[in-house]
């Protein structure tokens, strides 16, 4: 008895041994960054600018894998389901991991199934439309959608996604209906409005930058309480006349929950040294975003006053699911 249990002992004692061995050589080989969204919208460029520091900090490949479409839902169960072992890691976008679950029931749970790892980016929305469209301002574009009721459409990258529900939040302020045209992404819903089959769209700046310079779209105005310094002659909303119009976007890498704590300690702190560096906030600013670090816990905390904050959101203003 007393061999069979120290037998026992020692074989627990190694299993928990090899289990340390292997935490404090992570990582051995390439990790995953599967991202919930295409390419060209803020989700996949967050995740493009975190990975190849990322690579280099880690001394292993960081693969980014794009898996758009189900509201974020295809990307979140390939890593729900993934061995928690740091291997495969989520960029999530806000839009789909705290409000899509609130208007549609998911395979996956936002807090219970993901294991928080770091919040990367945080932007507001820029509202931009079609440079045929006739109208430069909020104010012009509440009138005209007034003027021709139903006759304007906007895109998003998905149902529950930010941009559809700040745009619905609009149309309740407003007292506008502009009709709802739901992407796997938002690169598919630029592809189309680029090309004028929609009216307009609102997300945030990164994906946008490069078009507004060019003319190719027009902004209308930043949900956010301040201008933007990489668009400073666009208004905020509350100079707009929408002062209750603040909507912010962030973009947060997670790990399947049960994932070891000396993994993402590792994971964190490497992300926590680039995002503090001047190469990394640079470019963030310079895509109009905001290198916005938060630690797991805070990350943790954080996401779930978002929960409760847009279910109130989603409760007054009646948004349904399409």
């Amino acid at each position: 008895m007393q061999r069979t249990l120290i037998a026992a002992l020692a074989v627990g004692l190694t299993c928990t041994t090899t289990a340390y061995a292997q935490d404090g050589a992570y990582p051995n080989r390439p990790v995953m960054l599967v991202v919930s969204a295409s390419a060209g919208g803020t989700t996949d460029l967050a995740a493009r600018l975190i990975s190849e520091p990322l690579s280099k900090a880690l001394g292993q490949s960081v693969v980014v894998d794009n898996k758009p479409g189900g509201n974020g839902s295809i990307a979140a169960q390939a890593v729900q389901r993934a061995k928690p072992d740091g291997y495969t890691l989520m960029v999530q976008y806000s839009g789909f991991h705290v409000i899509t679950p609130l208007l549609t029931k998911m395979p996956w749970d936002p807090v219970k199934d993901f294991a928080p790892v770091a919040n990367l980016l945080s932007a507001p929305q820029v509202l931009v439309v079609r440079p045929s469209l006739p109208v430069k301002s909020l104010k012009e574009l509440v009138t005209y959608a007034r003027a021709n009721p139903n006759k304007l459409n906007y895109a998003s990258s998905g149902n529950g996604s930010l941009q559809h529900v700040s745009t619905e939040l609009l149309n309740q302020m407003a007292g506008i209906q502009i009709t709802h045209v739901p992407y796997k992404g938002t690169g598919p819903a630029l592809t189309d409005l680029l090309g004028g089959n929609v009216d307009m769209t609102m997300t945030t700046p990164p994906p946008l930058m490069g078009h507004i310079v060019a003319g190719k779209l027009r902004p209308l105005v930043v949900t956010s309480k301040t201008r933007l310094a990489s668009l400073k002659d666009v208004p905020s909303a509350p100079e707009a006349g929408y002062p209750d119009l603040d909507v912010s976007s962030w973009f947060a890498m997670y790990a399947p929950v049960g994932t070891p704590k000396p993994v993402i300690d590792r994971l964190t702190t490497e992300i926590e040294k680039i995002m503090k560096s001047d190469a990394f906030r640079k470019k963030a600013e310079e895509l109009g975003a905001e290198a916005h670090y938060m630690n797991p816990q805070q990350l943790d905390q954080y996401q779930k006053a978002e929960l409760q904050r847009w279910a109130k959101v989603i409760k007054s203003a009646d948004i349904k699911a399409e």
